[in-house]
């Protein structure tokens, strides 16, 4: 894996990765931004967001889940002082389908905190991470 920042100039940045995919970064105005771009620890909560994401969605298709929708949101606290690491994370998993099995969605949760998801893993040595899950059963 490879990751790159380049300066654009006042705070402004472009991240781009090993196949060349583009994401603006900036600050906010009072350190020196214009607020035109994801500040950096916002894409390690986007970044843990869809490493769980992703891998729970993968499991309940491999055990024929009928998800019709499917969000994980993060609330995340971070420390007061310097530097301000995350501290508690609260992942929400909003799945939404038809028949879906209360137990296959918790396993799939399970799995992608203890086995496959790296960002967990590097982040709950900072932070308390803990979740809750939503079914909406459609008809």
């Amino acid at each position: 894996m490879h990751a790159k920042a380049v300066w654009n100039g006042d705070m402004a940045f472009t991240g781009v990765n090993d196949e060349g995919f583009l994401l603006p970064m900036d600050s906010k105005k009072i350190t020196g931004g214009h607020d035109m771009g994801f500040r950096p620890l916002q894409l390690m909560a986007i970044g843990l967001a869809g490493c769980t994401a992703m891998d729970v969605i993968s499991i309940l298709k491999k055990k024929h889940q009928e998800v019709t929708e499917f969000e994980v949101n993060a609330e995340i606290e971070r420390a007061s002082e310097h530097p301000k690491v995350f501290t508690k994370i609260i992942l929400e998993y909003k799945v939404t389908g038809r028949n879906i099995d209360p137990q296959a969605v918790e396993r799939a949760v399970e799995l992608s905190e203890t086995t496959y998801c790296g960002a967990q893993a590097m982040l709950r040595k900072t932070a308390e991470i803990t979740h809750t899950i939503t079914i909406v059963q459609e008809d």
